[in-house]
């Protein structure tokens, strides 16, 4: 995984104050789940905010762009270059959205146990 180090620790730092996160490898980086959720991730170049469809609009005018993934838009996330969050107020409030957003989110179905075959029949 390729990511900023120090800016997942400072993003890490900031969801404390809000809302308790887990950890997940995703799209070879770094996702931060609340309640299940995405709510933003560390990628290559910056952080991956969570801003639903309704929140494309403005993310775009405070300087985010449209996060890519595999050729398509990927709808209701935004990635913020890591230059624009080195200002500890901004990184505070794209998380606070980010956590917002997750957090209104249905919960998700219990997943299925995934079934384990006997080694035999690998």
């Amino acid at each position: 995984m390729v990511y900023d180090e120090s800016l997942a620790a400072r993003v890490r730092s900031a969801l404390a104050e809000h809302a308790p996160a887990e950890e997940k490898a995703m799209f070879g980086g770094l996702a931060f789940m609340v309640d299940d959720h995405m709510a933003c991730g560390m990628t290559g170049d910056g952080l991956m905010i969570r801003v639903g469809p309704d929140g494309h609009d403005e993310a775009q005018a405070r300087g985010a762009r449209e996060m890519h993934m595999h050729g398509r838009t990927m709808t209701g996330f935004m990635v913020v270059p890591a230059a624009d969050l080195a200002d500890e107020t901004v990184l505070d409030r794209w998380v606070a959205q980010a956590v917002e957003v997750a957090r209104s989110l249905p919960p998700k179905p219990p997943r299925r146990p995934r079934s384990r075959r006997p080694a035999a029949d690998r």
